[in-house]
C-alpha cells in the first residue's frame, strides 16, 4: 500500500495495512538540527527517511500580488490612530465593513503550489486554503471586541465574517479547479479551544462559526476532496459538530488539554471519524525517553486505531524536541501489530 492510498484509506473510516505517519511540520529553527542529526541536507530526504506518509502544501504559500503589495489581510491602521488598536475595533455599523480593503482572489498566483504538488510523490497531499477565518476575524476586531460584538452588533460581526470567508471561498474555488487531483484532503485550521475548554461557546459556534465551516466543508467534498479540520485545544464539546457538519479526520488532538486524551476520544468519538495527532508536545515530545515516546505510540494506536495517523499533538515541532523521539515516534508508528 503506498503512503498516499494508506492515508485516504485511514482518513475514509477503512483499516490500512498499518497506521499513518505524518512528522507534522517542524519549526524553520527545529529543521538544522534534525537534518544535522540524521545527515541529510533536504527536509524531503529526511521525510522519506522517516516514511512520512502525508505533506501539507497549503494553497496560501502561492504569492499574492495586489495593486498595492499589501498582504490578503492587512492588519496596519490606515486611518492614522493607534497602530495597537485593531483596524476595526471600533466598527459598530455594518457599512462602514464595505470601507475595508477586502482581498480580491484574482491576485493570487497559485503557480509554485501547483508546481510542488505535481512533484510531491506518491504520498498524500493536504491543501487548499488554510481558511483561518476565526483567527483573522478576531485579529481585525480584537479578540475581545469580536466576542463582545457576537452580543452587541451581530451584524456587524456577520457583515465582517461574510468578507473574510468569500475570499477564501473564492481562492478555494479557483485553486481546486486548477489542481484537479492532485490533491487528496482539503485541509483547514481554526482553533476553537484553550487548554481547559472552548473559546465561545457551542451555541454563539452554532450561531457565528458553523455555518461558514459548514460551507467549506460541503466545498471540499464537492471537489471530492477528504476534508481534515486543525482545531487545537479542549474541543470536545464540538466534535460531535464537527461529526455532523462532514468532518473526515480531526487534527491535531492536543494530548494534555482537557478531554482530548485517548482515551475519552475513543470511548465517545471512535469509528465516527479519522485521528491525526495525539503523541503530546507538551511534555512526553520534550522530556520523554526514546522508550517512552514508543510505549505511548503503541498505547495510543491501541487506543484510536486503525483509523489514526500518527502525529505531533501539534505539528510545529519546535528545537526542544530531540530528534532521537521523532525517530521512536516514527518507527513505533510504522509497527502494525497494534493496528
Amino acid at each position: 500500500m503506498t503512503s498516499r492510498e494508506r492515508i485516504k484509506t485511514i482518513i475514509s473510516g477503512k483499516a490500512a495495512d498499518r497506521c499513518g505517519f505524518w512528522l507534522g511540520m517542524p519549526h524553520h529553527e527545529t529543521w538544522p538540527i534534525y537534518l544535522k542529526h540524521f545527515g541529510f541536507t533536504e527536509q524531503e530526504d529526511l521525510r522519506r527517511f522517516l516514511r512520512d506518509d502525508l505533506r501539507w502544501i497549503p494553497a496560501d504559500d502561492s504569492p499574492y500580488k495586489s495593486a498595492n503589495n499589501r498582504p490578503p489581510f492587512d492588519l496596519v491602521r490606515l486611518d492614522g490612530l493607534d497602530v495597537s488598536n485593531p483596524v476595526l475595533a471600533d466598527c459598530e455599523d455594518a457599512a462602514e465593513v464595505e470601507k475595508y480593503d477586502w482581498p480580491n482572489a484574482d491576485y493570487q498566483d497559485f503557480s509554485p503550489v501547483l508546481e510542488t504538488l505535481r512533484n510531491a510523490g506518491d504520498v498524500y497531499r493536504a491543501s487548499g486554503t488554510w481558511t483561518c477565518f476565526f483567527h483573522i476575524i478576531a485579529d481585525l476586531f480584537g479578540m475581545e471586541n469580536y466576542f463582545v460584538k457576537m452580543y452587541t452588533h451581530p451584524e456587524v460581526v456577520d457583515a465582517v465574517t461574510s468578507h473574510v470567508c468569500d475570499f477564501f471561498y473564492e481562492a478555494n474555488e479557483r485553486f481546486f479547479a486548477l489542481a484537479g487531483d492532485e490533491v487528496d484532503g482539503y485541509f483547514f485550521g481554526n482553533d476553537l479551544g484553550t487548554q481547559l475548554d472552548l473559546l465561545l461557546s457551542p451555541e454563539l459556534f452554532d450561531r457565528f462559526i458553523r455555518p461558514q465551516m459548514q460551507r467549506f466543508i460541503d466545498q471540499g467534498h464537492r471537489w471530492g476532496y477528504q476534508v481534515m479540520l486543525h482545531c487545537c485545544g479542549a474541543v470536545s464539546r464540538l466534535i460531535d459538530r464537527f461529526i455532523d457538519c462532514g468532518i473526515d479526520a480531526l487534527h491535531p488532538l492536543q494530548a494534555m488539554a482537557l478531554n482530548m486524551d485517548a482515551e475519552t476520544l475513543a470511548r465517545r468519538f471512535k469509528g465516527k471519524i479519522a485521528f491525526v495527532g495525539g503523541i503530546d508536545t507538551q511534555d512526553l515530545l520534550m522530556n520523554g525517553t526514546p522508550a517512552d515516546i514508543r510505549a505511548d505510540v503503541r498505547r495510543v494506536k491501541e487506543l484510536l486505531g486503525p483509523c489514526l495517523v500518527v502525529s505531533p499533538s501539534h505539528e510545529a515541532l519546535l528545537p526542544n524536541v530531540p530528534p532521537e523521539n521523532v525517530l521512536a515516534m516514527a518507527e513505533e508508528a510504522r509497527e502494525s501489530a497494534e493496528c
